[in-house]
């Protein structure tokens, strides 16, 4: 049996998580207790890339476990799909329609976070690995510990063990550019260094020591946060090579796209590109195998937390989700900021203890966001935050429930690598509609039936009652915006879009 049959297995089976029946005695008393709370984060992962969701290559049998053990929302989007904004939307609970952050700019956090009203509660709360990138004037966030590590920094905590370790690279950024590699973009090559190295093995290591190290008598609210598979692309070899030389799914192919546009250089952005042949397969394998990688690590933080919680009596909660997804070539984009599923739709995996009564290998398919963490993990630690907040608290529909969590979501981006790359989107779960404020295209896709987005719907004459639903429900929802994307009851293209606006009152925001 080879090493990804085994661990696939063992996920199942419970080997890796060593999870065990609880005395009914002990479950009842420790679910009245405040749980502990990991949060795994890595940066820039699609939604689809796990392999319980049938992925044609990327293998994650740990994250499979969660999902076979927890809920998994298979329509869960970033409100804004970029890191500043879309972690600026999970800390605080807020749409970027209530934030005014609407695109690639930030402005200080001034009220609750996530992380500080459990601070306030009696968490412990520690961030390890990627920064949350905000602006300095949003201080810790909340965190009151944080053991920062990225791969464009210099002396951060993880710059600074690499250069001890391995002063020869001159620390990990000189790393990167002497690799040839980028930070944003499709090239990719293997770690060069021992995989203990490596920022991801670096994340999870320090994550597990706080793990054990954090006093046992305060529940502990853990934020495991990676860089990976955030460019730069450089997986340890053995998952490098393993996928190199797999069968990889070719890029999503619109059939709306100009592809003749396109060049396989890509644009001054590294936005739009052709991708194709040893380009596109050397970029999966990169970003394909950082996400295994990913997963091969986490395992043993995953046990070890759940001992811990076990240990003190008390209940807990993994979630995992990413700030954003990544195009990887499909419709001929690359990078993030667009309304397609590679872009905007993320993993989101709750799991819990047993006691918590979680309805265990449930998959949902109506619409979740960022938004809903803060409230639905506050619930769950007794706390209250419901006026405060857009996002909706997921704790009845974890236990089972089959209440509406919202009709639809909306999700936006101003102008970031173009002005015609802004738009409005609004899905259900089954379709999307999308419009681009700058020239007032529309999109329609039936997720079901299109799941790749390769059918544009908009233009066929039997869809057009579905098209105007949509567009009326956009027009409700951005009549009191303050660019003015609405008149007199109809969408107004070409009004200024800026990356920060005034927001809207949160009762009008929700």
């Amino acid at each position: 049996m080879d090493r990804r049959q085994f661990l696939k297995n063992a996920a199942f089976t419970g080997m890796v998580w060593g999870q065990r029946s609880l005395p009914a005695a002990w479950a009842a008393q420790s679910a009245h207790r405040q749980p502990d709370i990991l949060l795994i984060m890595p940066d820039q992962m699609r939604g689809d890339c796990l392999s319980c969701l049938g992925h044609p290559a990327v293998r994650t049998p740990h994250l499979d476990g969660l999902a076979a053990r927890g809920v998994l929302f298979r329509r869960a989007y970033t409100t804004v799909a970029s890191c500043i904004l879309a972690r600026f939307a999970l800390l605080t609970g807020l749409s970027p329609q209530t934030s005014g952050v609407v695109g690639y700019a930030a402005k200080p956090i001034t009220g609750p976070t996530l992380p500080g009203v459990l601070a306030e509660n009696g968490y412990t709360t520690v961030l390890v690995g990627r920064y949350m990138h905000q602006l300095p004037e949003s201080g810790d966030c909340g965190y009151q510990e944080q053991i920062l590590g990225s791969t464009h920094v210099d002396d951060d905590a993880y710059d600074a063990y690499l250069t001890r370790q391995a002063p020869q690279t001159g620390g990990i950024r000189r790393l990167v550019q002497d690799m040839g590699l980028t930070y944003n973009l499709w090239q990719a090559k293997p770690w060069p260094l021992e995989e203990r190295l490596h920022p991801t093995n670096w994340v999870v290591s320090q994550s597990r020591q706080v793990v054990r190290s954090a006093a046992p008598d305060r529940p502990l609210f853990l934020t495991t946060s990676f860089y990976a598979p955030h460019s730069p692309l450089f997986p340890p070899r053995e998952y490098y090579d393993a996928y190199l030389d797999a069968p990889l799914p070719q890029a999503a192919h619109g059939d709306w796209v100009d592809w003749d546009a396109l060049s396989p250089e890509g644009d001054r952005n590294g936005h739009r590109v052709r991708l194709a042949g040893a380009t596109l397969r050397a970029a999966q394998a990169g970003y394909f195998g950082l996400i295994e990688h990913i997963d091969a690590q986490i395992g043993p933080l995953i046990r070890e937390f759940v001992a811990r919680s076990e240990q003190a009596g008390r209940p807990w909660i993994i979630v995992f989700t990413s700030d954003h997804g990544e195009m990887l070539g499909d419709h001929g984009y690359y990078r993030k900021c667009e309304p397609y599923e590679g872009s905007a739709n993320v993993p989101f995996i709750v799991c819990g203890a047993p006691q918590l009564g979680f309805d265990a290998g449930r998959h949902i398919n109506r619409p979740v966001c960022l938004e809903d963490i803060m409230p639905t993990l506050l619930s769950a630690a007794g706390v209250s935050c419901r006026d405060s907040v857009d996002g909706i608290d997921l704790n009845p529909v974890l236990r089972g429930g089959n209440q509406t969590i919202r009709p639809w979501l909306h999700f936006e981006h101003a102008p970031c690598y173009s002005q015609t790359q802004a738009f409005h989107a609004l899905t259900d779960g089954r379709m999307k509609y999308i419009w681009r404020p700058t020239d007032g295209r529309e999109q329609l896709f039936d997720l079901e039936q299109d799941p790749r987005e390769e059918h544009d719907l908009s233009a066929e004459p039997s869809h057009d009652p579905m098209l105007r639903t949509w567009r009326t429900q956009l027009v409700q929802r951005l009549a009191p915006r303050p660019e003015g994307f609405v008149r007199d009851g109809e969408l107004v293209p070409g009004r200024p879009y800026k990356a920060l606006n005034d927001g809207v009152p949160p009762d009008q925001g929700a």
